[in-house]
């Protein structure tokens, strides 16, 4: 298990002050947000990814990949019946796999419930079949970037489309590319019918990226939610992969944030080791 942390988590701060102190807090990777960068991939220049990507090198750090694809975007739609706009869609999340390329990750997270949710008169069997046709289009793209779409579930709290770990894999299926895989959230799984850790076996073989946080939405050990059981989960399907924390209320503050995040997530490794 590798841990990262979402860049966003570090609001205002420079990224060179960012990236050096999750470094010092002990994570080894981190996880870009397009818009921190720019509010559209197209416009980020070569020079900037050269030189967002060596300020990742220069801290130590790892870049794990993209998150929020689509947030602070315009025109894009997942699950729309227009098809220029999902043509569009593709496109851009081709553009991103080169992005996230060219920052040295591997994984890109596709939550965006604004941007997926059921339109009207359209069913979640037809969006599913919408959705899969638009990241279809990107598909080539990112397999000849060695990049993986790794599909976010997300609960009925922020959206409509994709509630379920099993619905995620269904659309993968639907994909059927070996770069098209599943996201686990455990804030989103924490709405499911069944316990967390089933989700996550039953998910092993579609599993490709993990976001550890709290329904609270803190990061993990901050709220209700007990992490032995899900770390128990990772490892008996032998996920050695990242594990991102991800928070969405920035309250505790920065440091707080992140400091208790990775010493919590290190002290459950070793109570399950």
């Amino acid at each position: 298990m590798k841990y990262a942390i979402c860049n966003e988590t570090f609001q205002d701060w420079p990224f060179e002050k960012a990236f050096a102190f999750a470094k010092d807090c002990g994570y080894t990777g981190v996880e870009i947000a397009p818009f921190t960068i720019d509010e559209s991939a197209y416009n980020i220049s070569k020079e900037r990814r050269d030189e967002v990507k060596n300020q990742i090198v220069d801290s130590g750090l790892e870049c794990v990949g993209l998150h929020w694809l689509l947030a602070k975007t315009e025109g894009y739609y997942l699950t729309t019946p227009d098809d220029a706009v999902r043509k569009a869609t593709g496109d851009y999340l081709a553009e991103l796999a080169r992005l996230c390329r060219d920052l040295d990750g591997k994984i890109m997270v596709l939550g965006s419930p604004i941007q997926r949710n059921l339109l009207p008169g359209v069913t979640h069997d037809q969006a599913m079949e919408l959705a899969a046709d638009a990241i279809k289009q990107a598909m080539p793209v990112l397999e000849d970037c060695d990049v993986t779409l790794a599909l976010e579930p997300l609960g009925p709290g922020e959206g409509d489309f994709l509630n379920t770990a099993a619905l995620g894999i269904e659309l993968a299926k639907m994909v059927d590319s070996p770069n098209c895989r599943l996201h686990l959230d455990v804030k989103a799984m924490s709405s499911e019918s069944i316990p967390i850790d089933q989700v996550i076996r039953e998910s092993k073989d579609y599993v490709a990226h993990f976001h550890a946080n709290d329904p609270n939405l803190l990061g993990p050990g901050m709220g209700d939610v007990v992490f032995d059981p899900i770390f128990k989960a990772l490892a008996e399907i032998d996920y050695q992969d990242w594990v991102s924390v991800e928070v969405f209320d920035y309250k505790p503050g920065i440091e707080t944030i992140c400091k208790e995040s990775i010493r919590y997530m290190k002290e459950v490794n070793e109570r399950i080791a």
